[in-house]
């Protein structure tokens, strides 16, 4: 757990740096310096506050997992959205049942904006609009959680059937274990079925792919970072895909911020403008449509440069290689041969899934 706090850590710190203004010659050097003595001050409060309370159970977000902490890090919330549930814990040694009550409450109510909410820190949780988890969760009569009356009366249900305890060291942890609907996924897939439709006929990119990309590089948690220094739905890394997008599509200097890449319907334009770029500028030269569309899944993961070196270590000769093949022989090389194993499951995943969303986008446009 260690490991994969400070490789947060260091995401984080690339993303300060990043993202802050730009001045030049000494007064960069005291800014950065500023910056980065107070990034350091917070990183370093973050983890004292997080291991002295829950030591060998600290958790961090993550791009399947969302970890809140509140409550002067006591009380935490923990999606899991790759097995559909939802923890919720304290370890509150004053009247943990109130406390719990209030943890289930804001995680019921949390807002579907990830700006309004400070996944590194304690900060409450204030709702506001329709709440993120909206339709994920049902309460005990089936209903969805939208307003603070059907959030409070499911809280008080849950620690009433639902409440346990487990040990933690001398703590006591009281928690509660909500299960997620079934669909979860497609619920909260769906709900940007108009910013994908939008970004797909903006820059060509199928919508089946758009979908099939976010299944698998976040299963739809907006809130998703990664240890690659990766931000939300379709975990774009501000400093290559999103300098790349910025300068060949958008026509400016620079690169998204952390904060820009949060928000959903950005993060879409970004993340399938570099898609576009990829089948359009990068792997243009692959004539064959299924083999390039092969390819272009496998260089979201990999990288262009890591596609065409598969095949040959002289890029420009690769896609001449790549035309040579039928589109099978290129997607069974790239599945077996890519010197990436992440990237040769990549390509897997993102192909089955995309079968899947093609029926379902068909469907809607019928």
């Amino acid at each position: 757990m260690g490991r994969i706090f400070w490789l947060l850590c260091a995401l984080l710190f690339l993303s300060a740096c990043s993202s802050s203004p730009k001045p030049s010659g000494e007064d960069e050097d005291l800014v950065n310096g500023k910056d980065v003595r107070g990034f350091e001050h917070m990183i370093s409060a973050l983890s004292h506050n997080v291991n002295e309370i829950w030591g060998r159970e600290a958790l961090f977000a993550g791009k399947f997992d969302y970890v809140k902490y509140t409550d002067q890090y006591k009380s935490r919330a923990h999606i899991d959205f790759a097995s559909g549930h939802i923890m919720v814990e304290t370890v509150s040694g004053i009247d943990p049942r109130a406390h719990l009550r209030r943890a289930i409450i804001e995680t019921l109510l949390t807002p579907d904006d990830p700006a309004e909410v400070d996944l590194y820190s304690d900060r409450e949780i204030l709702p506001g609009g329709e709440p993120f988890l909206y339709g994920q969760v049902l309460d005990n009569q089936g209903q969805p959680i939208r307003s603070d009356w059907r959030a409070e009366r499911y809280a008080d249900y849950l620690l009433n059937t639902a409440m346990k305890k487990r040990t933690l060291g001398i703590r006591n942890i009281f928690f509660v274990d909500i299960p997620m609907v079934a669909n979860h996924e497609d619920r909260r897939g769906y709900k940007y079925a108009s910013i994908i439709r939008d970004a797909s006929r903006k820059y060509g990119v199928a919508e089946s792919l758009i979908y099939a990309v976010i299944k698998t590089e976040s299963s739809f948690n907006p809130y998703a970072v990664s240890h690659a220094n990766a931000y939300g739905l379709m975990q774009v890394i501000p400093a290559t895909a999103g300098r790349d997008v910025y300068v060949r599509v958008k026509g400016k200097n620079g690169q998204p911020t952390r904060e820009d890449l949060f928000n959903p319907a950005y993060n879409i334009d970004v993340g399938t403008a570099y898609l576009h770029l990829l089948q359009t500028v990068y792997l243009a030269d692959i004539q064959d449509p299924q083999s390039r569309r092969y390819a272009v899944i496998s260089a979201y993961n990999g990288g262009a440069g890591g596609v065409l070196n598969t095949f040959s270590s002289n890029r420009k000769v690769a896609p001449d290689m790549i035309n040579r093949l039928s589109p099978e022989a290129v997607y069974q090389v790239l599945t077996e041969q890519h010197p990436k194993a992440e990237a040769r499951r990549y390509l897997y995943k993102v192909n089955q899934a995309e079968k899947g969303f093609k029926r379902t986008v068909a469907s809607r446009a019928g």
